[in-house]
């Protein structure tokens, strides 16, 4: 990863199935300036089985009569699609990412050139994957939602055992709920990650909003990781809890100045501070007129500003001093 904030819009499966549809998503992505626009590689019949059952926010989004097997065939992006949105994303400067949700898929975007692999929360537990993943010896974002510090523990081993060295793993803090209650978010959680494994760390943020995003910059994180739409209000699991265009433009903009505002944590004048010192700052002048061989005393000279002449901070050192000449009212002290 660079030093900048690696920003990754997360188009996942609110293209609904379209391809047009998946190709406005990343001209959003690029017009907003992230870094990569990801979605989901999986085919539903490995993933889930025909009886099982929506998470609560599917069902909540979606037709909570239809099973997830139903919802997820919908969503499936064949091998044809993937290369149009990879050549979609070339001409638009932009890089593509895929989270592939089994061996399979993982190897489908292998071979589509993909250099990242992201895992998925719902894949941190899951040891044929993550040991497949790991042989490859490319970076790796991994997803914590779902996780305990030891989840974690057992999936960075895996990787490392099977090939990936832990510099080249990046751990995301995550809760696992769309939207994400900021009772839950527990930010803190992402610097105790970085502490315990010695990993770059991140934030795959599901809150509504981009507070927290901007936040996790701020206390470290290399990687942010956002959903986000073409309206909220279209149909499918995801929408609601996503960022609309605009929202996404604002993101990006404010990690970016939090980038710059971060500096370099040496304290310092700045070069504009220099230029409004000598205005800002107060000097040492007489209070009243004061004549040649008078003390220098409280009642006769104070503070005011610009700060051009002798600083308040030598007020003991020239109190009860005789004045070498005359001052004038308001006129800087001297000895």
């Amino acid at each position: 990863m660079s030093n900048k904030t690696l920003i990754i819009a997360e188009a996942g499966v609110n293209h609904n199935g379209d391809i047009s549809l998946a190709k406005q998503l990343i001209d959003v992505a690029a017009q907003a300036g992230a870094n990569l626009v990801k979605f989901q590689t999986f085919n539903a019949d490995r993933l889930v089985t025909r009886t099982a059952k929506k998470a609560n926010y599917q069902k909540q989004t979606t037709d909570s009569a239809e099973s997830q097997h139903e919802m997820l065939s919908r969503l499936e992006l064949t091998e044809s699609m993937h290369l149009e949105l990879i050549a979609h994303c070339e001409m638009r400067n932009i890089g593509f990412l895929s989270t592939g949700f089994d061996i399979e898929s993982i190897n489908l975007l292998l071979n589509l050139g993909q250099e990242c692999f992201k895992v998925p929360s719902c894949e941190i537990t899951n040891l044929q994957y993550l040991r497949h993943i790991g042989q490859f010896e490319k970076k790796i974002i991994l997803s914590t939602g779902m996780s305990t510090l030891g989840d974690i523990e057992s999936a960075i081993d895996i990787l490392e055992n099977a090939g990936t060295p832990r510099a080249k793993i990046t751990v995301l803090h995550c809760t696992t709920e769309y939207p994400t209650p900021m009772a839950e978010v527990n930010l803190r959680a992402m610097q105790n990650i970085h502490a315990a494994f010695c990993t770059a760390v991140g934030y795959s943020d599901h809150t509504q909003g981009i507070e927290v995003s901007i936040a996790a910059v701020a206390m470290g994180a290399t990687v942010i990781e956002k959903h986000f739409t073409l309206d909220r209000s279209l149909p499918g699991p995801d929408h609601q809890a996503s960022l609309e265009p605009e929202e996404l433009n604002a993101m990006v903009t404010a990690i970016r100045n939090i980038e710059v505002a971060m500096g370099d944590g040496i304290k310092r004048l700045t070069p504009s501070e220099v230029r409004n010192k000598s205005s800002a700052r107060k000097s040492l002048i007489a209070n009243r007129d004061i004549k040649t061989g008078e003390l220098f005393t409280p009642e006769n000279i104070s503070a005011k500003r610009p700060g051009t002449g002798m600083s308040p901070m030598r007020w003991d050192e020239v109190i009860g001093r005789k004045a070498k000449r005359n001052f004038l009212v308001d006129e800087e002290i001297e000895l």
